[in-house]
């Protein structure tokens, strides 16, 4: 089933009544709280939600404005969830009752709804949130998080990289618009590796890229180049994390999009597709490097393995 996705904007909202209104639909759609903003022009904000059946994900922009979830909101309007939120754009604080947490473009802050906070947006921002339900957490031991909240700089050694793969993977999910189950596992997975650190980091960037990959398998310009920088790794630290499986990140683009091509050939919504239309979907540059490409990868030529289909089928 695709996921819910809704979007909202205070564009076209009387300036008087676009707190309220943006109060409102995060308190159905996220979280209760209190906006408030000085800005000359109000508040302008805009917020895009996708449901993921239990887990959520959140791309939220906007110019200068604070949110406060006060314990009478904690109260009155109960949410029991930890939210992960990677600032992508500006500079940001985060108020708790035990002290200030500082935000810069990239930073994670990992905090529990359960406790006020007030977050305020010192400039134009933008920022991703994963909303993990209680329920989701249970039976995954998280005793080595440090307490709630804290803040993870991408640059801040295996976190860094944590935080660097969790956002490549939640940023694709959203452009996207789509994800199964497994691409919703791995949302999870990927999460606790943050909150836990049990996943080692290499394995946590393997998995980003692999779902990255997955998704962009018929984009002609997928590329190593391209998967490191949208998880922002270099390509040889990647390919080092695909060493493991005694592939690299190039071979494991070839053989996925091979078992593609091999799918769509045997696909009986497929049989009038000509062989070179398959092979350039799959991003072969002709049909002959595909036939020979097919050939070593299966044993037969791309002809030979329809002509078998019913078989195959």
């Amino acid at each position: 089933m695709p996921p819910k996705i809704t979007t909202v904007t205070t564009d076209g909202i009387d300036n008087r009544d676009r707190v309220a209104f943006w109060e409102e639909y995060n308190a159905q759609e996220l979280v209760g709280l209190r906006c408030s903003t000085y800005h000359q022009d109000g508040l302008e904000a805009r917020q895009l939600n996708m449901d993921l059946g239990g887990l959520r994900l959140a791309e939220i922009s906007g110019n200068p404005h604070v949110i406060d979830r006060s314990q009478q909101h904690v109260s009155a309007s109960p949410k029991d969830s930890v939210f992960i939120t990677q600032l992508v754009t500006g500079s940001a604080f985060f108020y708790h009752a035990t002290g200030c947490l500082r935000l810069n473009a990239g930073d994670m802050v990992v905090y529990d709804t359960a406790h006020p906070y007030l977050f305020g947006f010192e400039t134009k921002m933008r920022q991703l949130l994963i909303d993990i339900p209680r329920d989701a957490l249970r039976g995954h031991r998280l005793a080595g998080s440090p307490d709630l909240p804290y803040v993870v700089s991408p640059t801040a050694g295996v976190n860094g990289t944590r935080v660097r793969a969790l956002g490549g993977l939640v940023r694709a999910l959203i452009d996207d618009g789509d994800a199964d189950d497994q691409r919703r596992d791995d949302l999870l997975a990927t999460a606790l590796t943050l909150l836990a650190g049990r996943e080692s980091t290499g394995t946590a960037l393997r998995r980003t890229a692999t779902t990255h990959i997955m998704a962009r398998l018929t984009d002609p310009d997928l590329s190593v180049e391209s998967v490191a920088r949208e998880i922002g790794v270099s390509a040889r630290h990647l390919n080092r994390t695909f060493a493991a499986d005694n592939t690299t990140v190039s071979q494991f683009i070839h053989r996925r999009r091979l078992d593609g091509a091999r799918k769509e050939l045997v696909d009986p919504a497929a049989f009038d597709r000509r062989i070179a239309e398959v092979a350039a979907r799959w991003g072969f540059s002709s049909q002959a490097h595909f036939t020979r490409a097919f050939r070593r990868e299966f044993g037969c030529a791309p002809s030979e393995m329809r002509r078998a289909r019913p078989t195959v089928a």
